[in-house]
């Protein structure tokens, strides 16, 4: 149960601080302006630099540890799939362009496995003999 929320927390926590850098991600920065959350843009130093980073290392952490306790292989490869892509945007690909739209894929399926967690969960593995 603790895993799913903190799956959550780290797909909801990426989505915040990528809504609040309106000048990295124009896409999201209309968004955000179009939802009423404009005043993010005021924390935009400390979202990509510092919460970014951290939620999507957390949702990273969870989705390998969720891999480990249920040997699910296909749904773990694209459930850490969307932290990585969000973590390699913000550090070895960031000077080029085609990185927003990693960026863009990494955070919609972070928030399309998380959805998928909630809707079909993963079953316990059984042997049938």
């Amino acid at each position: 149960m603790i895993n799913k929320i903190l799956d959550k927390v780290g797909s909801g926590g990426v989505w915040l601080a990528a809504l609040s850098c309106t000048a990295c991600f124009p896409a999201l920065g209309s968004l955000a302006s179009a939802l009423g959350l404009g005043f993010l843009s005021h924390f935009e130093g400390i979202a990509v630099n510092t919460l970014l980073p951290i939620f999507a290392s957390l949702a990273l952490l969870v989705n390998l540890y969720n891999w480990h306790k249920n040997k699910s292989h296909t749904r773990a490869v694209f459930s850490t799939l969307g932290p990585v892509a969000v973590l390699l945007t913000l550090y070895p690909f960031w000077q080029y362009n085609w990185s927003t739209y990693l960026f863009y894929f990494g955070i919609c399926l972070m928030v399309v496995m998380s959805v998928l967690d909630i809707v079909k969960p993963v079953r316990k593995q059984t042997c049938k003999i």
